[in-house]
């Protein structure tokens, strides 16, 4: 047995003064011979020992009584038959990622794991300490009141969230906790994709419970690519799709409030809609499905923007591999010939914007700086690298299986503090760099220098550059709550609903809303941020108890499919029951019995 306000076990004390009480009564006695009271005097010494064992039980139970309610103020916990349970400190983690919004017996899943987190809610006492978190990594805390409310409000992603750090978050809460008894409570719909991996929660000798109730699964279709090919329509362009599904689906493409195609597509089948819309600008496309059980993945977004080709005048020294990639895009109709925007050789620079190449010429270096400088680029050609290395991307993985080589190259050198974008490394240093109306690359492109130019992905990639980064907008894609680079000159987004929300710092935080948000330069849509969710979250499944049971790591791991029992055994695992209701009845027994006792005495002497 245990106490929780030990503190209060100073009140034993008191128990002292019946004792005290007792021996002064003893010491105060006087004799006086009285001798028409000589029998009362051989009575007592007749019904003596009757009197010192009642005083001595009186003494007891008195003491009895004030030890009983000092130790209840103590809160004792045990072993033994008390009520209720023990304060326990609860973590209820509650999977709010997108799959757990299907429509399972006539309600969400979600719904039905809310259901599970209110009874355990209900089942708690003000003793015990909740927290509920959710799979996107919040956390509320608070009486059962304010569980309830926040139980309430928990709606589905529209991606898989943050899991893993919502389960390791979990975990310190209740690391932290001083309370003895520790409970993490696990509400899931158990999809195999939100459990691919191991998740650590940290804990101990801690009981997880985890619920993950067994449905009916029904077949789910869903949109699981949809994306505009160029980003930038000239204003030809096309729209590739595809959908995850058993049977036929029927399908609608549109773009802003037009739509562009209706169709069926067989299962597997890329769906590609070729169109050229009059509309100019950045505008928000779609491919839809008909609504199922999931309706999150019913659809998927897209940007695109429409408009000429940009003009691109080709400067000297850019070597004649830049000269023919040009030429093809213009047959393509992605580029024209112009002055829009320029390809040059740093040390020919004139204006921005403009793709900066390096000069094929070392001698031409220190020129090249100047022009850099005078166009207001902040970044400097450096000391010269040989190679051969291998160029990597922070964030675009087609680079590894590219496989271009650098041979020479110079080293790009930030001259102020400003926000940039790297493209591409070579040995971890900045090998293209991209900033406000200007992307600059460390080599000449020329086979003696790089691979590159002659690469099937040099002509795409040159396009990408010159129509997304230079000619006016850019296209950003993100998952839910994801933090994505901010481009410098994006002053605001433009929500779906036409709201303005402010930018700031270095990165923006994708809104939790699947949709597109315009960048906005000014007044003006500069570009696009697309948000969509995981496509994994459309693989619906539920991994058998042993399975999820391997998922988890750290304490004592069961799995539940019933809610109800679930709920029961939550606190019905605690180590130990409250013990103060059980010594409180023990002292009101007491303080019965010596009113009993005392009042059969007083009868007796009377």
């Amino acid at each position: 047995m245990s106490f929780l306000s030990p503190a209060f076990l100073l009140l034993v004390a008191a128990a002292a003064v019946p004792l005290l009480v007792h021996l002064l009564r003893r010491r105060m006695e006087r004799r006086i011979d009285f001798p028409a009271a000589r029998y009362l005097a051989r009575a007592e010494r007749e019904n003596s020992r009757r009197l010192r064992l009642r005083n001595l039980l009186l003494m007891l139970l008195r003491v009895a009584a004030i030890a009983l309610i000092a130790a209840a103020a103590a809160r004792p916990v045990g072993r033994l038959a008390g009520t209720g349970h023990a304060p326990t400190a609860v973590v209820l983690l509650l999977d709010n990622t997108l799959s757990t919004s299907a429509i399972r017996d006539g309600r969400a899943v979600l719904e039905h794991l809310k259901d599970a987190a209110r009874d355990v809610i209900a089942a708690g006492s003000p003793s015990d300490q909740f927290w509920l978190v959710t799979a996107d990594g919040r956390v509320t805390g608070g009486n059962a009141g304010a569980m309830r409310d926040a139980v309430d409000r928990a709606r589905p992603l529209a991606g898989a969230g943050a899991w893993p750090s919502a389960i390791a978050r979990a975990g310190a809460l209740l690391s932290g906790s001083a309370l003895t008894e520790h409970r993490l409570g696990i509400l899931t719909d158990g999809q195999p994709t939100t459990w691919s991996r191991v998740a650590e929660t940290g804990l101990d000798e801690e009981r997880v419970l985890v619920l993950a109730p067994r449905f009916a699964m029904t077949p789910n279709r869903a949109v699981i690519l949809a994306e505009s090919r160029p980003a930038r329509w000239t204003p030809r362009g096309e729209v590739v799709a595809r959908v995850a599904s058993i049977d036929s689906a029927s399908y609608r493409v549109m773009v802003g409030e037009r739509t562009l195609a209706r169709g069926t597509a067989a299962p597997g089948e890329e769906i590609l809609v070729r169109a050229a819309p009059g509309e100019r600008g950045w505008h928000a496309g779609s491919v839809e499905l008909q609504p199922d059980e999931l309706r999150g993945d019913d659809i998927r977004y897209f940007a695109v923007a429409i408009g000429p080709p940009p003009g691109i005048r080709v400067g000297a020294g850019v070597g004649s591999f830049v000269t023919s990639a040009i030429d093809a895009l213009a047959q393509g109709g992605r580029v024209a010939i112009g002055s829009e925007l320029s390809i040059t050789s740093a040390d020919a620079l004139e204006s921005l914007p403009a793709l900066i190449l390096a000069p094929a010429d070392p001698v031409r270096v220190g020129a090249a700086n100047r022009a850099l400088d005078r166009a207001g680029v902040p970044w400097r050609f450096g000391a010269t690298r040989g190679g051969p290395g291998r160029v990597r991307s922070p964030r675009d993985a087609a680079w590894d299986s590219a496989r271009v080589i650098i041979h020479t190259r110079y080293t790009l050198v930030p001259t102020r503090l400003e926000s940039a974008d790297t493209i591409a490394t070579v040995d971890g240093e900045p090998w293209i760099v991209a900033g406000e109306r200007f992307v600059v690359v460390g080599s000449p492109m020329e086979p003696r220098a790089t691979s590159f130019p002659v690469r099937a992905s040099f002509v795409p990639w040159l396009g990408d550059v010159l129509t997304q980064r230079l000619a006016g907008g850019e296209r950003l894609t993100a998952r839910p709550a994801q933090s994505v680079r901010r481009p410098a000159w994006a002053d605001a987004l433009e929500a779906p609903d036409g709201q303005r929300i402010p930018l700031a710092g270095s990165a923006i935080v994708a809104p939790e809303r699947s949709g597109v948000y315009f960048l906005l330069r000014g007044p003006d849509r500069s570009g696009a941020l697309v948000v969509n969710g995981e496509p994994e979250e459309s693989q619906l499944g539920r991994l058998d108890d042993p399975a999820l049971r391997e998922r988890i790591r750290g304490g004592q791991v069961s799995v539940a499919s019933d809610a109800r029992l679930w709920a029961r055994s939550l606190f019905a695992a605690a180590d130990g029951r409250p013990l103060a209701v059980s010594f409180l009845v023990a002292a009101l027994m007491a303080l019965l019995a010596e009113s009993a006792v005392a009042g059969a005495g007083g009868r007796r002497g009377t």
